[in-house]
């Protein structure tokens, strides 16, 4: 795990040096840097050394020179490409490097190489031969990758911090990147914070032709639910099972100490048990964080679990003293806004994880792949709602009606979901689910930002997903929405943020190739049947996970946001100019008198108060 950077055209190395070290974090073992002799091609890396501690330096090129390679992640199948390139003719000069793989890869297969890759990955290819630069990203986006054009320049690199590192890059807010942020609570892929800056979605390929001086972008992979007939539940169950048994056993693969984060949920608790199993008397180490709060509190839980492995349990609790010395430490360091509080916990669940571990599997991908999300069981409610009530006065009133109710801190609390679910039903089934992880509503970004916000163009991503797919179940296309939105930059993009602010790095299980493969082609009701949501998933792991965490109630990585916000200060102004200052000061005062819950609101607007215009975070 690691951080790249780089740029083609003006500059020296001082700037190339500049952006790697504003990566320190995300490599703490190692600096490398290239500078090509006949063209103005710059690449840089910080390494956090996983695999091969002696052989990985990078950059990395082949032995003629003539092929470059940057690269941040991990090859999982790295060992059945190396075979397959040996008997091909390849000579290797590291012992296991998954690095080289790449290296070699790309001479024997070229453009082709990202679709044959099963891990997480982002990297940047420098051909000198045929003169062009070429970058992809994994699948699911696991490993950031942003990119800009400015002056006739290309700058990449792990993270906008680094971006800014060159002495001619000009940091700018995007306005409509502030209001996507505001409008779903992360900003989607292609869009990044910054004028001129995008992030590479995830299975998305870059190439520059140095000649030409032409930018070339595409897909060479996009996840899609495809229902490929059906299965009965017991073979399917097993089936899922064994793939699960195999993502982690390729999970497991690490030259430094590795454990396991366990909240007490299904997904972790099953990943648990099985690198339990996988490890044998080596056993497996298990880091989890509390609150004090017991709606949020799943600690007892974990504890459980923890217990029913053997594993060596670790635990943290995180307080509102402790959130409020967070908050400066953690957004200060944010090098893009990320409206998901539970950012926090994971750093702090991170930091506490590090001082015993290097790696550290995660459960992440599991609600997107299963329906593990209360909107999944809203939906049905949902589409009678709109049959009956429609969006018209009615709907209008019965919105009115609950903003009556009082205003609970707890977790999920009834009137918390019922105002958020109305809120969704302003809109078509296209929107629900974009509508109700909103911070905010589009007339209130365009009141609080002050510009005209149109909700075609604020939910682009989102509507762009639904009219491309092919099921008419509502379930499916849920699943593409938090798969390819929510996944990539809400939760994974808070993990690796909070992971690499501690050389860690988190490895999400679910989001085997293989296993992807299999669950995205089973039929809806293999993930939601009757109101149960993952259902063949908690088939497939009953025996490993006990009964009673099979059947407990989600509760999600939250935080006692609401009150919490009541005894910390927002920033007086978060954007250029004071735009919005003094309608985000009323709506904190009516927060802290429970007169209103805007805590999503609240939270967007402190994150955006750590990144103004031409700020450069560090």
């Amino acid at each position: 795990m690691c951080g790249l950077a780089g740029f083609v055209g003006q500059g020296g190395e001082h700037d190339l040096l500049a952006m790697t070290r504003a990566l320190v974090h995300r490599g703490p073992d190692g600096e490398g840097v290239y500078r090509d002799a006949g063209a103005p091609v710059f690449l840089g890396h910080r390494r956090l050394s996983i695999i091969d501690l002696a052989g990985g330096a990078q950059p990395m090129a082949d032995a003629t020179g003539e092929v470059v390679v940057v690269f941040n992640g991990e090859i999982y199948n790295h060992r059945d490409l190396r075979r397959d390139l040996e008997a091909r003719g390849h000579v290797f000069r590291s012992d296991h490097s998954d690095t080289e793989v790449l290296v070699q890869g790309w001479r024997e297969w070229g453009e082709a190489l990202p679709a044959r890759l099963n891990g997480m990955f982002a990297f940047v290819v420098w051909d000198r031969r045929r003169q062009c630069l070429f970058m992809a990203r994994d699948r699911f986006g696991e490993k950031p990758l942003y990119w800009a054009w400015q002056d006739g320049r290309l700058l990449f690199a792990s993270e906008l911090t680094a971006l800014a590192g060159h002495s001619g890059f000009r940091a700018e807010i995007a306005p409509m990147a502030a209001a996507k942020l505001l409008g779903y609570g992360f900003i989607p892929a292609p869009n990044a914070y910054w004028r001129d800056v995008q992030k590479l979605p995830g299975g998305g390929w870059l190439r520059f032709d140095l000649p030409a001086r032409r930018i070339s972008t595409g897909a060479y992979w996009r996840f899609a639910v495809e229902p490929d007939g059906d299965l009965p539940d017991e073979v399917a169950a097993d089936r899922l099972r064994g793939l699960l048994e195999q993502a982690v056993q390729r999970r497991l693969m690490s030259d430094v100490p590795l454990g396991v984060f366990l909240s007490g949920g299904i997904d972790s608790s099953a990943i648990a048990a099985i690198a339990a199993n996988l490890r044998g008397a080596a056993g497996i180490d298990s880091y989890s964080i509390g609150f004090a709060e017991p709606s949020y509190d799943e600690s007892a839980y974990a504890r459980q679990m923890a217990a029913a492995i053997g594993a060596r349990h670790h635990e943290e609790r995180l307080t509102l003293d402790t959130a409020r010395d967070l908050v400066p430490a953690v957004l200060g360091r944010l090098d893009e806004p990320l409206g998901d509080p539970s950012l926090l916990p994971t750093w702090l669940l991170c930091r506490f994880a590090r001082r015993g571990v290097t790696v550290a599997l995660s459960g992440d991908g599991g609600d997107e792949l299963f329906a593990g999300y209360d909107t999944f069981a809203a939906l049905g409610l949902g589409r009678i709602y709109q049959a009956v009530v429609g969006r018209g006065g009615l709907h209008r009133r019965l919105r009115r009606l609950a903003d009556l109710l009082p205003h609970s801190p707890r977790n999920m609390s009834f009137d918390y979901k019922l105002r958020r679910a109305l809120g969704g039903l302003d809109h078509g089934p296209e929107l629900w689910h974009p509508a109700w992880l909103a911070p905010l509503e589009p007339a209130a970004i365009a009141e609080l930002l002050e510009m005209p916000v149109d909700p075609e163009e604020l939910y682009a991503e989102a509507l762009a997903i639904w009219r491309g797919g092919h099921s008419d179940s509502l379930v499916d296309r849920g699943l593409e929405f938090y798969t390819r939105l929510y996944l990539q930059d809400d939760i994974l993009a808070k993990v690796d943020r909070a992971a690499m602010m501690h050389g860690l790095e988190s490895r999400a299980v679910f989001l085997d190739n293989d296993l992807v493969d299999f669950v995205r082609r089973l039929p809806a009701h293999h993930k939601l049947r009757r109101g149960r949501r993952k259902y063949l998933l908690k088939r497939a792991v009953a025996g490993l996970v006990p009964a009673e965490i099979l059947r407990r109630r989600k509760k999600g990585f939250g935080i006692p946001l609401s009150g919490w916000l009541k005894q910390i200060d927002i920033p007086a102004n978060a954007l250029p100019g004071g735009t919005g200052a003094p309608l985000a000061g009323r709506w904190h005062a009516a927060h802290r008198q429970g007169r209103a819950d805007h805590r999503l609101m609240l939270w967007c607007w402190t994150v955006m108060g750590y990144h103004g215009a031409g700020r450069r975070p560090g």
